[in-house]
């Protein structure tokens, strides 16, 4: 079933669009000045709804009539994920009071208290992985030394998963969610992701410790409330991607960002109480999840001088409602001091991120150190010469050689 959405030729160019450079929008972004809400096809074949700028998005995100349920037809998926894999049974995709009701079961462990509670070992976790980089040496690929290896052994260890397992989730997610892989290494990735997950949840059932996996299994049975295993493997492997994936890329992208803006990288030095807003700043600058947010119409939608019909799939365009000149002043100058909770790199509306709060910890902590242990960090190359992680749902690169002074 595709109601009004259409297909499209394999010679047509397909969304999401390469950016221009790592801190530009695309290109093709220009098509929408004039047409903010049109279709752009996916490399499924689907033709969707892009919706772009501030105030368009901000309608859409709080508009019930529109879905995030991976069960609708016309779902904006970006390849072809098996019905089995799909993460419709995560709160993610569930609507209104549903999404609510679930979301709780996660939501405790992300709270700001909750969150504030684990400072002290995410200080350490970053420390280590800052003196592991100093012990390399100048010259070290600082994505692999430090921008992943810290969300992940945080995430790791709200969810239970065993220190050695990091490197297998590290792969895995970056085969799913980086942007050059086929489909087909996708669906394998899915598979053994969700294999180790099964057995991970089979261990929690048994063997429960202190984690949000195990504390789950322990609300569902104290309720009385059944459950399938299958629920609680969707929402690992959402907590993964969402706590990993996103961070590791926007401490990678948004350290070159800073080291590309000498004069921004010298006020944050200089002014530790600068931290906070330039975290959001810097989220809003690069919007790493650009291409992350879907949606269904459930009903015809008028928004930005368009009618999207019911039942077709939306994405809306996070860089365009976070580069609004009708929003931001000069918004494609990164200026740390106006960093405010106003944009859309967390989303927005229902869905905004639960996992924003340990995000913004992680960020500040890491960039608060490592400018303080290093400062005299440097790109060891060109920024140019750095590749970037094109057409990937969640975007960034996908190294980052730096140097020193020693």
């Amino acid at each position: 079933m595709t109601t009004h959405a259409e297909t499209t030729g394999e010679a047509e160019e397909t969304f999401p669009y390469p950016r221009k450079c790592p801190m530009s929008q695309p290109e093709q972004y220009a098509q929408f000045l004039d047409e903010p809400v049109k279709q752009v096809p996916l490399p499924t074949g689907l033709k969707i709804w892009a919706v772009t700028g501030h105030e368009n998005m901000r309608q859409l995100l709080t508009d019930p009539r529109t879905s995030a349920s991976r069960k609708e037809p016309n779902f904006p998926f970006y390849f072809d994920a098996p019905p089995e894999f799909r993460t419709e049974t995560s709160f993610i995709g569930y609507d209104g009071e549903e999404h609510t009701r679930t979301r709780r079961k996660a939501a405790v462990t992300f709270t700001n208290r909750q969150v504030q509670r684990l400072r002290p070992r995410i200080e350490q976790i970053v420390d280590e992985a800052i003196d592991a980089m100093i012990e390399a040496g100048p010259g070290v690929d600082m994505h692999h030394a430090l921008s992943l290896p810290v969300p992940m052994t945080v995430i790791c260890l709200l969810l239970g998963i065993p220190y050695e397992d990091h490197e297998f989730f590290q792969v895995n997610g970056t085969t799913l969610l980086g942007g050059t892989a086929s489909m087909a290494e996708r669906q394998a990735a899915l598979v053994n992701v969700n294999e180790y997950l099964f057995g991970l949840v089979a261990v929690k059932e048994q063997e429960p410790g202190d984690d949000l996996l195990s504390r789950a299994i322990a609300e569902y049975r104290e309720a009385g409330e059944g459950y399938e295993a299958r629920d609680l493997v969707n929402l690992c492997r959402l907590l993964m991607n969402g706590g990993h994936e996103t961070t590791a890329s926007m401490i990678s992208l948004g350290t070159a960002a800073l080291l590309e803006n000498p004069e921004q990288l010298a006020l944050l030095k200089g002014d530790p109480e600068l931290l906070v807003p330039a975290v959001e700043e810097l989220v809003r600058f690069l919007t790493i999840g650009d291409a992350a947010v879907p949606r269904v119409a459930l009903e015809d939608i008028e928004v930005g001088g368009a009618t999207i019909p019911k039942g077709d799939g939306i994405l809306c365009l996070g860089l365009t409602a976070n580069r609004d000149p009708s929003v931001y002043e000069n918004p494609d100058e990164l200026v740390l001091s106006r960093g405010n909770r106003r944009h859309f790199g967390f989303g927005h509306g229902l869905h905004h991120c639960i996992g924003a709060d340990l995000a913004r910890l992680e960020l500040q902590l890491v960039w608060g150190k490592l400018f303080e242990r290093i400062p005299s960090l440097r790109l060891a190359v060109p920024f140019s010469e750095i590749p970037s992680k094109e057409r990937a749902i969640i975007y960034g690169l996908w190294n980052l050689p730096v140097s020193w002074d020693v």
